[in-house]
Order: structure tokens, then C-alpha cells, then sequence
């Protein structure tokens, strides 16, 4: 992986982390948080949308809106699991 790749690996988590953080009230994680958050989001939403037959296509507009979905199911099941 080159540099020009890390850089927008990280890019995108830290935008989808913050844009679900937004979506999902109550949660703000910082720059580190939103991109451990918009990773593991991407992480998910890379595991489950196959298996429903859910794509959004490629660019870089179309990985930053899967992996805010899959970071808006993970905070949604981090609030099921606090209360």
C-alpha cells in the first residue's frame, strides 16, 4: 500500500466517523475516534451489504457513503448494547 493509499484509507474513515457521528446524536469521537469509527464502519458495511445484494459503486464518493452506513450501524449497535 503506498502513501497516496493510506492517506485516503484514513481521508475516508475520518469523514464517514464524523458524517455518522452526525447522523447518530450523542456520539463525537475526535480525529482518531471518527477514523477508527468510519474504518470499522467500512468493515461492516463491506461484510453485510453483499450478502443483502446493496451496492453504491466505486469512487471516492461511493466509499465514503458505505462506509458512514456501515459506521451508522455500528454506532446504532454500540447504543443498543450501553442501555
Amino acid at each position: 500500500m503506498g502513501i497516496e493509499s493510506l492517506l485516503v484509507f484514513l481521508l475516508v474513515g475520518a469523514i464517514a466517523g464524523w458524517l455518522a457521528g452526525l447522523l447518530v446524536k450523542g456520539y463525537g469521537f475526535g480525529l482518531v475516534g471518527n477514523i477508527v469509527v468510519g474504518i470499522i464502519g467500512a468493515l461492516i458495511a463491506g461484510w453485510l451489504f453483499p450478502y443483502l445484494g446493496f451496492s453504491l459503486g466505486g469512487g471516492i464518493l461511493g466509499a465514503i457513503v458505505h462506509a458512514t452506513l456501515g459506521a451508522v450501524i455500528l454506532l446504532f449497535l454500540l447504543r443498543l448494547v450501553r442501555n
